[in-house]
C-alpha cells in the first residue's frame, strides 16, 4: 500500500484532532474578532492550501458576508507592491509552513497593520513564528509528496476560523465529520474498480461548483501530480461559458454534485455531458435518484452529518466528498504502473518567490 492510501485513510482521526484540539484557539478568536472585527479577510497560500484557501473563500463569504480575496503573493514578492491591509485579518495557509512567498507575504501584511493568522501542520514553523495567531492543523507527518490528510485538515481550519468570525457553523456537526470520512473509506472498492477503467486517461475535466470548487482543483491536482494526467478544472458556470466545446466522445469529465444550492446546475451539468457522450463520473449523494439514474458511472457518497437541516446543505461537504477522489488518483497511479508517493521532479516542501 502507497503512503499516500495509508495517509488518506488516517483522515478521521487526523480531522477529529484538528477540530477537537483546536476548539480552544477558535473560541479565543471568537472573543478577539467580536471586539475587533476584521473588514476583509485576505488568504495566501500555493498548491493544495491554495486549495484548501479557495473552499475558505467560500464557506466565510457564504457563512458571514465578509468579502474576502485570493491573494497574488507576486505582488508582494516580485513587484514590491505596499497593500493597504490596516483592519484586515490575513490568513496564511501552509502545510509544512516553510513556503517562502506566502512567509514574505504574511510579514509584508504584518508590518502594513493587518492581524496574521497562520494555519499549518507545524507548529514550530516559520509560518506559525511569524503570525500572531495559528490553526494548527493536526495532521501528524504527513510523508507521501501529494497532501491528502493536511487538505482535509486545512477544511476543518477554515471551518473553525469561519466559526470564530461569527459564521454560522455548528461544532456540533463537524463533530460528525470524522465518522462521515470513515464511511466515505468504505467506498475504496469500487472507487479501485472506477480507477482501473480509467487506466489509460491521459486527460480530464473536473467540474465543481460553489463550497465544492475547490475539490475540483484538488482532484485535478491530485490526477496531476501522481498520475500525469493532464486535468483541467472548471466552475460548472465558467465551463459552460466556452471550455465545453473541448468535450468529444468518450472524453472523460468528472463532475462534484453535492446537493444543496449547486444540485440543480450539477443536474443539467451532467445531461450536456450525456448528450455530448462524454464519458462522465459523478461524484453525488446516495440521495441524488435523479441524477443517479442518469450517470452509467458514479460514486455515491454517504449522507453528511446535517445534510437535510444544514444552511446551505451543501456546508459539510467538502471533506467526505474529496476523500473518494484521493483515493481515485492513488488507485489510478497504482494502475498506471506509478509511485504516487514519489511524483517526479516534486518535493515535499517547495519554495518559490
Amino acid at each position: 500500500m502507497s503512503q499516500m492510501l495509508k495517509e488518506i485513510q488516517e483522515q478521521p482521526a487526523a480531522i477529529e484532532r484538528t477540530l477537537l484540539e483546536g476548539l480552544a484557539d477558535a473560541e479565543q478568536l471568537r472573543k478577539k474578532f467580536a471586539e475587533q472585527p476584521p473588514r476583509a479577510v485576505v488568504l495566501i497560500a500555493r498548491g493544495t492550501s491554495d486549495n484548501a484557501a479557495t473552499f475558505g473563500r467560500y464557506l466565510i463569504e457564504i457563512t458571514t458576508g465578509l468579502p474576502v480575496s485570493l491573494a497574488a503573493p507576486s505582488v508582494t514578492t516580485l513587484y514590491g507592491s505596499k497593500l493597504k491591509l490596516e483592519g484586515a485579518l490575513v490568513v496564511g495557509v501552509s502545510q509544512s509552513g516553510e513556503s517562502t512567498d506566502v512567509n514574505a507575504c504574511m510579514e509584508a501584511a504584518r508590518q502594513a497593520g493587518a492581524f496574521t493568522l497562520g494555519v499549518t501542520n507545524e507548529a514550530a514553523s516559520a509560518l506559525a513564528q511569524i503570525s500572531e495567531a495559528t490553526l494548527l492543523v493536526r495532521a501528524g507527518r504527513e510523508k507521501s509528496v501529494a497532501a491528502t490528510k493536511t487538505y482535509t485538515g486545512q477544511l476543518v481550519a477554515f471551518y473553525l476560523l469561519a466559526y470564530a468570525l461569527g459564521g454560522g457553523v455548528q461544532i456540533d456537526r463537524l463533530k460528525e465529520l470524522p465518522e462521515t470520512v470513515e464511511s466515505c473509506l468504505a467506498l475504496a472498492p469500487g472507487v479501485r474498480e472506477l480507477a482501473n477503467r480509467y487506466r489509460f486517461m491521459e486527460r480530464v475535466v473536473v467540474i465543481g461548483r460553489g463550497l465544492n470548487y475547490a475539490n475540483a482543483f484538488e482532484f485535478a491536482l491530485k490526477l496531476m501530480e501522481t498520475c500525469y494526467v493532464t486535468a483541467e478544472r472548471f466552475s460548472g458556470a465558467d465551463f459552460a461559458h466556452g471550455p465545453i466545446a473541448l468535450l468529444e466522445r468518450d472524453y472523460p469529465a468528472f463532475l462534484f454534485a453535492p446537493p444543496g444550492p449547486t444540485a440543480q446546475d450539477s443536474l443539467a451539468m451532467l445531461q450536456r455531458l450525456i448528450k455530448l457522450e462524454a464519458e462522465t463520473l459523478v461524484l453525488a449523494p446516495q440521495s441524488a435518484t435523479e441524477m443517479l439514474e442518469l450517470a452509467r458511472r458514479a460514486i455515491r457518497i454517504p449522507t453528511v452529518p446535517g445534510q437535510e437541516s444544514a444552511t446551505p446543505q451543501d456546508l459539510y461537504t467538502p471533506a467526505p466528498y474529496i476523500v473518494p477522489a484521493q483515493m481515485f488518483a492513488a488507485f489510478l497511479a497504482e494502475e498506471k504502473g506509478l509511485n504516487p508517493d514519489q511524483p517526479r521532479t516534486l518535493s515535499k516542501v517547495t519554495r518559490t518567490l
